[in-house]
C-alpha cells in the first residue's frame, strides 16, 4: 500500500525534530558544525530541528511527514514555498535564544554555513528543499521517496522548479533519480565539507 503523507503540525514537532536528528547523525556538513558525535545526535540536532519548525518552517504549512503502524514519525521533508525561503531579521532575533540554547559556542560556525548557502541561493521564483531525512530504522523502505514525489507532484502542477543542497555527496544520485541536476558548490570554509547545489526545472525535465 502507499505510504500516507500528512502535514506536520505543532503536535509532531518533537517527533518530526528527533526523527531529523537521527537521520542526519553522521551527515558530513552537521558533523562539521557540531563536531561532538553524542552531543549532536541526543542534544544539538533536536533542539536545532525544533527551533526551525517552531520559528521558520510551520509557518509555510510545507512540512511533510511519514509514520510507521504505531504512529511513530518516520521521515520528513520540509519545504519552504517560493519567497519564503530566506528568515527575516524578525524570525533570527525571535529564534535567536533557541538558536544559543542549541547551537552553543558552535553557532557562529552554523552561521557560517547558512551565509555561504545564502550567497548562492537562486533569486527564480522556486520550491526549496530544505531538509528531508528519514529514520535510520526504517531507510530504503520508501518513505524519503514517497515525500519527494508528493511534493514534486504538487511542485510540477503548479509550473514550478525546485532547489536544494545536497549536504552529503551520496545522496546526490538520488536526487538525480527525481529530476534534480547538480549546478555548483558550495565550500563554507577551511575544511568544511563541500555541499551541492541541484536544480529542477520545471516539470523535472532538464
Amino acid at each position: 500500500m502507499p505510504l500516507e503523507i500528512r502535514p506536520a503540525g505543532r503536535a509532531q514537532v518533537t517527533g518530526l525534530a528527533q526523527t531529523l536528528a537521527r537521520a542526519f547523525a553522521d551527515d558530513p556538513v552537521w558533523s562539521y558544525v557540531f563536531p561532538d558525535p553524542d552531543a549532536r545526535l541526543a542534544r544539538i540536532l533536536p533542539r536545532v530541528f525544533s527551533a526551525q519548525l517552531r520559528y521558520f518552517h510551520l509557518r509555510h504549512g510545507a512540512c511533510d511527514y511519514t509514520a510507521d503502524d504505531g504512529g511513530r514519525t518516520v521521515a520528513g521533508a520540509l519545504w519552504n514555498p517560493p519567497g519564503t525561503w530566506r528568515t527575516s531579521l524578525r524570525d533570527d532575533l525571535v529564534s535567536l535564544p533557541a538558536a544559543v540554547r542549541a547551537a552553543g559556542r558552535r553557532l557562529a560556525v552554523g552561521f557560517s554555513v547558512v551565509r555561504a548557502m545564502e550567497k548562492v541561493h537562486p533569486a527564480e521564483p522556486h520550491w526549496y528543499l530544505a531538509l528531508i531525512g528519514t529514520d535510520p530504522g526504517v531507510r530504503g523502505s520508501g518513505h524519503g521517496a514517497a515525500l519527494l514525489a508528493s511534493r514534486l507532484a504538487a511542485v510540477d502542477a503548479a509550473g514550478l522548479p525546485a532547489y536544494l543542497e545536497s549536504s552529503n555527496p551520496v545522496n546526490v544520485p538520488y536526487y538525480e533519480g527525481f529530476g534534480f541536476r547538480v549546478t555548483g558548490e558550495i565550500r563554507p570554509g577551511r575544511g568544511a565539507p563541500v555541499l551541492h547545489t541541484m536544480w529542477r526545472p520545471a516539470g523535472g525535465r532538464g
